[in-house]
C-alpha cells in the first residue's frame, strides 16, 4: 500500500454528485465562487474536478488525498465548523440542484504510484 509522507496508509476520497438537468452548472458555479476556496484550505491536496462528457449526464466528481482515515476526518470536521461553510450548504440546498451524493473512500494497489511517470 502506498503509504504518505508522514508514512500512514494514504486514502483517497472519491465524491460523486449526479446534479438535475440544466442544474449542474448553476452548483457548479456556486462552488467555484464558495467552496472551492474553502476546500483548498481545509482539505487541501485536490487530486482532480470533472463533469461527465458521456456517459450518466449532470455529474460531477471529484477527489481528494489524504494521509490517512483520520486526517481525512479531521480535516472534514474543521471546515464543517466554518460558518462560511455551513453557509455554502445552505445556499446549495436553496438551489436544488443534487439528486444524489455518494463518496469513495479508495486505497491504492501496492504496485501503484501516483507521482510515477510512464
Amino acid at each position: 500500500m502506498r503509504r504518505s509522507k508522514k508514512g500512514n496508509a494514504m486514502i483517497v476520497d472519491i465524491r460523486i454528485y449526479t446534479c438535475k438537468p440544466h442544474k449542474a452548472h448553476e452548483w457548479l458555479a456556486l462552488y467555484k465562487d464558495v467552496a472551492w476556496p474553502l476546500q483548498k484550505k481545509y482539505l487541501g491536496r485536490c487530486k482532480g474536478w470533472y463533469t461527465t462528457v458521456e456517459g450518466q449526464l449532470n455529474t460531477v466528481i471529484h477527489l481528494w488525498e489524504y494521509d490517512s482515515q483520520a486526517d481525512r476526518e479531521a480535516r472534514r470536521g474543521a471546515m464543517a465548523k466554518d460558518p462560511e461553510w455551513q453557509a455554502f450548504l445552505a445556499k446549495g440546498r436553496a438551489l436544488g440542484a443534487m439528486i444524489s451524493q455518494e463518496n469513495r473512500i479508495l486505497a491504492p494497489t501496492d504496485f501503484y504510484l501516483a507521482d510515477s511517470t510512464p
